[in-house]
């Protein structure tokens, strides 16, 4: 007897409630039209593809544009050229009519060779529609299909694809780093068989690029590509990578290069790139690239901080060069005529103009900062007189030191108008004696921190020129044309070849300035060392004269007095100095002594310090009357002799039977001895004394 069912067990059904069935209603059996075409349009595209119509459509289409331009054979554009160099020749009727006369030849020509092409076209295009006719009519279906895969396949054959897959595109680089800038030229896009040309005949930056790659290939320098191509008023400039190595390859291949584009000498001025290491910036100078430099900026006296950066020169690329003298120390290497003087001046035009330091002129040879000198707090030419300068500032430093806590300055002096800096430009280094090189070996050790600061100038950066290996121990530093041994020596061994070239540049002659004043910097205050050449601003001597006028009516900037006090307290350095007798013997070594300020001041024949006063003496009366003949004759400056004759005419009872020698004698312990005044009429360079400098005195 069969056991029944319990309620609780669920009634099992194969199929599901009719409430559980999902309804849909107003559906189509069939596809919507809008999908319907769009599985037909993308299955026919499908098909096509796989039958190659793109391809032969595309072939068909450059088989008509190569027709087309056989057709034309560059007839038109000729004819166009003739129109364009009629209309030039304007004016010119012999030239205008032998135009004309080729004119028309090239239009009988063109009629000719349209003529001859299209009977030869229609000639060719009836034999190949014959024979298809008579096979389509005569032959069987297999014979017309074969016909219609081959003019397909002939199709297909010349639109084909011939680009190759971008290095972008193989490596799935986004679209955007795939733009190129202009110019930009690779070795793929090298014409077939194209050759070397001089960069002149280059009008397009495209074009540009393209000589400056096909020159590098000719000289197997491993350029691979060439971008951002610009034309400058000088030439053209572009970036440049190479392949393999370094872009040293492209400064031993200099010269080459320059024969390749007809460049002059050192045409070709290749920078290194520091923060790409394959890369370098190529210039290709044509004319001069400092011609459209800006000039020296006018600076008011008083007006800038020593720690202010100032502009002293151009780039070659147009940046300017800004310098900040506040702790560092310089050396300035540049040959005779490689323009040492114009590097100091600018310089030195700098650090008169501050508020917050003295400048010092220090030159065992030559002029030194020449028409600078009446802002120059002390002018020194004498051995004894540099040595006594640099012993007093190498004190100075000492004590210096000793004073910054007290101060609250911290680990370094902290210039001010009440606590000036110093910085003292030597130049003509070579020619001092061995204690001044000593001194100021010892002063570029330890006067940073103290804002003592040194600026050596030399004609050359060896030990032969230094007397020690310190050119790459000091912190800034400028090389002007010079020697390669020079470069090496101030730059580092592998200077050369990382592309520092100041040995290429040319010192001046008296009739051609050439690269005088050019240099190469390293060190400077805020910018990278990248070896480019850079142009230091000149300035014509007279302004130089007038804003040193300008800067000492001012008033001059003194040391601090805690300085000169702390100076007191500091140990001599064991120094001695070498004493000889009239024979030439060697005498015992006598120390070598400190001066005050003041009796610096005198020993140099600078302007006494503020606050002393002419003794009422004949030397005041003499300074006084000197002043106003000067100021009669409107005049700021008079030679010796002259000045003398002035004042016997101001006062002949008092200067009527004084001598010049007399007269200079009488202002020295003053005013110094008569000074280099700069061109005076015929005379270049005479002597005498300056308004400016008299009347400080009063």
């Amino acid at each position: 007897m069969a056991t029944p069912l319990t309620d609780e067990r669920p009634t099992l059904l194969l199929v599901p409630p009719p409430a559980k069935t999902a309804v849909f209603k107003d559906e189509s059996a069939t596809r919507k039209p809008a999908a319907s075409v769009r599985s037909i349009a993308q299955t026919t595209n499908r098909i096509a593809h796989l039958a190659l119509l793109p391809h032969t459509l595309r072939g068909y289409r450059q088989l008509g544009r190569r027709w087309l331009t056989r057709f034309h054979d560059d007839y038109p554009q000729m004819i166009a050229s003739a129109d364009i160099a009629i209309r030039e020749a304007a004016g010119d009727v012999t030239l205008e009519a032998r135009l004309k006369d080729r004119r028309s030849e090239l239009r009988a020509e063109y009629r000719r060779h349209r003529l001859t092409f299209t009977g030869k076209t229609a000639g060719v295009a009836s034999a190949v529609a014959g024979g298809v006719t008579f096979g389509a009519a005569t032959g069987s279906l297999w014979l017309d299909l074969i016909a219609g895969i081959g003019a397909m396949g002939l199709g297909a054959f010349h639109g084909r694809d011939r680009s190759e897959p971008t290095v972008e595109s193989a490596l799935g680089l986004p679209a955007e780093d795939a733009v190129r800038t202009r110019g930009a030229v690779t070795l793929t896009d090298l014409p077939e068989g194209a050759k070397p040309f001089p960069i002149r005949r280059a009008e397009m930056p495209e074009q540009a690029a393209v000589c400056v790659l096909l020159a590098m290939v000719a000289e197997n320098v491993p350029v691979v590509e060439v971008w951002d191509m610009e034309r400058q008023p000088w030439g053209w400039q572009c970036k440049v990578r190479v392949g393999e190595n370094t872009p040293e390859a492209i400064i031993a291949k200099a010269g080459g290069l320059e024969t390749r584009f007809d460049l002059p000498t050192n045409g070709v001025r290749p920078q290194p790139m520091v923060e790409r290491r394959a890369c370098a910036i190529l210039r290709l100078v044509e004319g001069n690239p400092f011609a459209t430099a800006p000039g020296m900026p006018y600076r008011a006296p008083k007006s800038m901080s020593i720690t202010d950066r100032f502009r002293i020169g151009t780039s070659v690329g147009g940046d300017p060069l800004e310098v900040s003298l506040a702790g560092v120390m310089g050396l300035w290497v540049a040959a005779s005529g490689g323009g040492k003087t114009g590097i100091l001046q600018a310089l030195a035009e700098g650090t008169t103009a501050c508020r917050d330091n003295i400048t010092i002129d220090l030159d065992p040879h030559g002029d030194g900062l020449e028409d600078l000198g009446d802002c120059v707090r002390v002018t020194a030419r004498s051995n004894e007189q540099i040595e006594a300068v640099l012993l007093f500032f190498l004190v100075m430093s000492k004590a210096r030191a000793r004073l910054r806590k007290k101060l609250g300055m911290g680990k370094k002096w902290i210039a001010s108008p009440e606590h000036p800096a110093v910085t003292i430009f030597f130049d003509e280094f070579p020619k001092a004696s061995e204690l001044a090189k000593k001194l100021a070996f010892d002063l570029l050790l330890v006067g940073r921190k103290e804002l003592i600061e040194v600026e050596i100038a030399s004609q050359g950066g060896t030990k032969l020129y230094l007397g020690e290996n310190i050119a790459q121990m000091i912190a800034m530093k400028g090389v002007g044309p010079c020697k390669v041994g020079d470069t090496r020596a101030v730059f580092g061994d592998d200077s050369v070849r990382e592309g520092w070239l100041p040995h290429k540049l040319s010192p001046a002659t008296d009739t051609d300035p050439k690269d005088a004043g050019h240099i190469f910097i390293q060190g400077v205050p805020g910018m990278a060392d990248e070896p480019i050449e850079y142009a230091v601003h000149e300035t014509q001597s007279e302004t130089l004269r007038k804003l040193a006028a300008e800067r000492l009516e001012a008033g001059l900037v003194e040391p601090d007095q805690a300085s000169l006090d702390g100076m007191r307290s500091v140990d001599l350095p064991e120094y001695v100095e070498a004493e000889y007798d009239k024979d030439g013997d060697l005498k015992k070594p006598a120390p070598v002594e400190l001066l005050t300020w003041e009796q610096l001041l005198k020993l140099c024949d600078a302007i006494p310090a503020s606050g002393a006063e002419l003794d009422a003496s004949p030397a005041r009366t003499l300074v006084e009357d000197a002043v106003a003949v000067m100021e009669k004759a409107r005049v700021d400056r008079m030679k010796t002799e002259t000045l003398l004759l002035a004042l016997r005419d101001f006062d002949p009872t008092a200067y009527g039977e004084m001598t010049v020698e007399e007269m200079r004698a009488l202002l020295k312990p003053v005013a110094g001895e008569p000074v280099t005044l700069g061109p005076i009429g015929i005379e270049k360079n005479p002597r005498g004394y300056k308004l400016a400098k008299l009347t400080a005195l009063l």
